[in-house]
């Protein structure tokens, strides 16, 4: 009697056991048996069999990635403009000269329509005034203070609780079968250092974007990098392939991103020799995040969609493919 209780026992604890198992056992929880899965994993296999004809070392296992709508959300605006704009209110009393300029007056009078209107031009002078005249350690400092206390004007999260979970997966995923990870967006590079390498393990020297100019100052004694408000290399379209070349020395052989500032990344990728993957994060869920593409003033999706389709890329539909979006949803 005692055995056949202890078997029982033992049963009953396999029973509850194998669900732990199984999920332990999976890389990518938060993705959904389909397509997207299917190719990466089938991809990530190929190249890492040691012996097979897609085998790839692993010093050339260089997966890149955007950032914003492919790591992070990034409606209603990219949230590095969204802080652009918050230290300009935080600011405003130090430049009374910008109660009568634009786009800041816009800024402080929350006017969207002005601020809309003042397109591209607008936003880099935000960025200048937000960004430049202070050292490296100065602004990254401020970064991560914003990112600290700042939420989603929409969700009400942090920001750095709106990153993709099954993104920070698919990073640990390829990680673990010896690929290097980066970060190649058109976002400013410090703004991105000050929080890469705690919430997606990428370190600052993994970390490509668009640069500002610098200058090495010595004040008696006081040494820093002062940061300028000239744009060195803006980090967008083809901009992209080209600091891959100059920073990473490699083609990489996988590549992420979602909209059409990533298809010269990806056709780049695409371009080299054996085996390589290009995939698109497609914003279909308007429930859990939103939905958009072809028509989307941030991160329109059109080009590089037509092209993804045409080429054979992975183009994973958000709402059926991801069991959740952020770290904090439940499935």
């Amino acid at each position: 009697m005692r055995q056949q209780v202890g078997t029982l026992r033992a049963l009953l604890y396999l029973l509850l056991l194998l669900p732990v198992l199984a999920t332990a056992a999976d890389s990518l929880p938060s993705w959904r048996d389909g397509p997207s899965r299917k190719s990466i994993e089938t991809f990530v296999t190929a190249v890492t069999t040691q012996g097979g004809k897609d085998y790839i070392e692993p010093a050339q296992r260089i997966a890149v990635f955007d950032n914003d709508g492919t790591l992070w959300s990034e409606q209603p605006l990219y949230f590095e403009v969204l802080f652009s704009i918050d230290e300009v209110k935080r600011l405003a009393p130090e430049h009374p000269e910008w109660k009568t300029q634009q786009p800041f007056k816009a800024v402080l009078e929350n006017d969207q329509k002005a601020l809309a209107e003042q397109g591209m031009d607008g936003v880099i002078k935000l960025v200048a005034a937000t960004h430049a005249g202070i050292s490296t350690e100065t602004f990254m400092a401020r970064s991560q203070a914003w990112l600290a206390e700042a939420r989603h004007p929409k969700t009400g999260r942090l920001y750095t609780r709106m990153v993709y979970q099954p993104m920070l997966e698919l990073l640990d995923y390829l990680r673990g079968n010896g690929f290097k990870t980066y970060i190649v967006s058109g976002g400013e590079v410090a703004f991105m250092r000050a929080f890469a390498e705690k919430v997606y393990g990428i370190p600052p020297e993994q970390v490509i974007g668009t640069t500002l100019g610098a200058e090495y100052r010595n004040e008696g004694g006081q040494i820093s990098i002062q940061r300028l408000p000239t744009l060195l290399h803006n980090d967008d379209g083809p901009g992209k392939p080209v600091s891959i070349e100059a920073v990473i020395g490699r083609r990489p052989v996988l590549a992420f991103g979602n909209s059409d500032g990533d298809l010269q990344m990806l056709q780049w990728t695409m371009a080299g020799q054996g085996r390589r993957f290009a995939g698109l994060v497609h914003h279909t869920d308007g429930q859990r995040e939103w939905a958009y593409d072809r028509q989307s003033s941030v991160g329109r999706l059109d080009k590089a969609l037509d092209e993804a389709h045409e080429k054979g890329w992975t183009v994973v539909d958000m709402a059926k493919e991801w069991r959740r979006v952020y770290p904090d949803d439940k499935e």
